[in-house]
């Protein structure tokens, strides 16, 4: 269990007002709306509901999830399968490529951790080396642990991400046929995740899309099954997406996880109308340190929140406190008024930002505050540690 610094254990069961700048605050009531909308969505259509942990890098978080009603995690690091594993979460999928033999051993090690726990790890391949590199790792430990461990394994098919992931249809096909040479490894389906058709945003576009991978999976399920092999669950879907991998027949589990928090990025997104409404549950609390003429300027600058999709937005309670979020560099953020407005921030005044983009803001922080009541006169109610930050390896 980590040790939390005496100032942050302290700030429990104190006001928001109490929380020092910056900080990256959880709306709880906000998350466990979110986490509740997409429950019961995935109850609703019959999937499984396999969220990143990448999102929040938090083991306790994590178990939150799944208590909600999440089969497990979804990580991309072999670094923060270890930090689940070790924070009490034993079902962790890598939906990623490991190829490192020092990894591998890693995640063969992971195998054997979590199945005094009935728990299971699994793992993605593109390419037959990986395989086997995959397969020499998992015997090598089986043989001298003397235990018959075995590790689910996906074929990554690349469905317009041009990312990772072999060509649909008899590629997959082949090194579907490839693990199931290796008495370690169990073909366990296909990953197909459309990461561009996250950030699309016009609901049709999105449609076309999604429309485009479920097709290049059906292809790839008709083979897989010509040679007489079961497809087995077909995984993918994020954020922008999962609504249209729901209804495609083909999908059996859902690996959204921003939702959970949401950013100013997603919130651009034209929502699917089947799709829940999800509400900001992130924010980075600042302060106004500097009040001139023109503007004012806060104590958030990038090394508090990410920029790679874009500024944070300030989080406006009412229309009069409207304003603009300009670059300041690392430490300071410049504020205006919006929409021509003539009001500015008084010094000390505390403002609430909206990443845009939660998981990499995520990744600059030590810990994640959780306020119940509001951001307005809310308490603080747990202090939640960043277990995997820089869980890079």
């Amino acid at each position: 269990m980590t040790t939390l610094p005496a100032h942050l254990s302290e700030l429990i069961g104190k006001t928001v007002h109490d929380i020092d700048t910056p900080a990256l605050v959880i709306d709880l009531d906000a998350m466990k709306r979110n986490l509740s909308r997409m429950a019961d969505f995935a109850k609703k259509h019959h999937v499984r509901w396999r969220p990143h942990a990448k999102l929040h890098k938090s083991a306790r978080l994590a178990r939150l999830q799944i208590k909600a009603g999440a089969v497990g995690v979804c990580v991309q690091k072999t670094a923060e399968a270890e930090i689940m594993v070790a924070g009490g979460v034993h079902n962790v999928y890598i939906s990623n490529q490991v190829v490192a033999p020092a990894k591998l051993a890693r995640v063969a090690a992971l195998t054997q951790a979590v199945a005094p726990h009935g728990g299971q790890i699994a793992i993605a391949v593109d390419s037959v080396e990986g395989v086997e590199r995959l397969a020499q790792a998992m015997t090598e430990a089986r043989t001298r642990l003397r235990a018959a461990t075995v590790i689910d394994v996906f074929v990554e098919i690349d469905v317009g991400q041009g990312r990772c992931g072999v060509e649909p249809g008899p590629a997959a096909v082949a090194l579907a046929l490839e693990i199931r040479k290796h008495p370690a490894l169990r073909f366990a389906g296909l990953q197909a995740y459309q990461g561009k058709a996250q950030h699309l945003r016009s609901a049709l576009a999105r449609r076309m899309a999604s429309a485009s991978a479920v097709k290049m999976v059906e292809l790839t399920c008709q083979l897989l099954k010509a040679q007489g092999i079961a497809p087995g669950l077909v995984t993918g879907a994020g954020t922008g997406s999962f609504a249209l991998e729901a209804v495609s027949g083909v999908y059996g589990e859902l690996q959204a996880g921003s939702f959970m928090f949401m950013d100013v990025d997603y919130a651009q997104n034209e929502r699917e109308p089947a799709q829940p409404q999800f509400e900001h549950a992130l924010f980075v609390k600042t302060q106004v340190i500097s009040a001139q003429a023109g503007h004012a300027v806060c104590d958030a600058g990038h090394k508090s929140h990410a920029i790679d999709s874009g500024l944070p937005r300030v989080h406006a309670f009412d229309s009069e406190s409207e304003l603009e979020y300009s670059n300041g560099g690392d430490e300071h953020g410049i504020l205006r008024p919006a929409d021509g407005g003539t009001r500015l921030p008084k010094l000390g005044r505390m403002l609430w930002l909206i990443p845009g983009h939660c998981d990499p803001t995520v990744n600059l922080h030590d810990v994640m505050i959780g306020v119940s009541g509001g951001l307005r006169h809310g308490t603080v109610q747990a202090i939640y540690p960043v277990d995997a930050r820089g869980a890079m390896t």
